[in-house]
């Protein structure tokens, strides 16, 4: 846990989700999400042109309280593609070591996946800086896993208003996509939206 972003992540507890986000609403709907004080974006590399957004937004946000990263980060090359367009942070579904290691060598912050203690230490040896559990399960099962893992974990995968409080109480923050932000929403409704689950 040495990126200097960690202590900023933890503090703010949430990461938004914007999985199929369009580049045409990206920075009216990311403007939206910051004005709620949501301070950091993660754009799914499954998301059609997700790499061209990623630099919009970086470039736009530059220099400000609000980060970029990129999600479903599955190699080593595309760690490279997300650095090269001014991502700060790679977050993949599953513990790839090689991945892990190329992320601490561009200096982004890692955020890998994991379900088991084995994966959890696996990641850990790699460099990892913090840890997602995905799909999270239940509150509980982030409370057994925190026993033996000793990095922070963020609890991601079916995060919505109803459970956020149960999950925060376990987990040291949350990665949120359909709780907060849908492809089909207008930048008014993603703002609704995001004020109702801060509420």
């Amino acid at each position: 846990m040495n990126h200097p972003l960690c202590r900023e992540m933890l503090a703010e507890k949430i990461i938004v989700i914007l999985r199929g986000l369009r580049r045409e609403i990206a920075l009216p709907a990311c403007e939206a999400l910051a004005g709620e004080e949501l301070r950091f974006l993660e754009v799914p590399l499954n998301t059609p042109g997700a790499l061209e957004t990623i630099a919009l937004l970086a470039k736009h946000f530059r220099g400000t309280e609000v980060h970029i990263g990129a999600g479903t980060v599955l190699t080593p090359a595309a760690v490279e593609e997300v650095a090269r367009v001014g991502g700060e942070y790679i977050i993949s579904p599953n513990t790839s070591p090689a991945v892990i290691r190329r992320t601490v060598e561009l200096g982004l912050l890692s955020l890998p996946g994991f379900q088991t203690p084995t994966e959890a230490f696996t990641a850990i040896d790699a460099g990892a800086d913090l840890l997602k559990a995905f799909p999270c399960g239940t509150p509980e099962n982030i409370r057994v896993l925190k026993s033996v893992v000793p990095l922070p974990i963020f609890a991601v995968g079916g995060i919505d208003r109803s459970n956020r409080d149960a999950f925060l109480a376990s987990a040291d923050g949350l990665g949120v996509g359909i709780g907060i932000f849908r492809p089909e929403m207008s930048v008014e409704e993603l703002r609704r939206s995001a004020r109702n689950f801060l509420a």
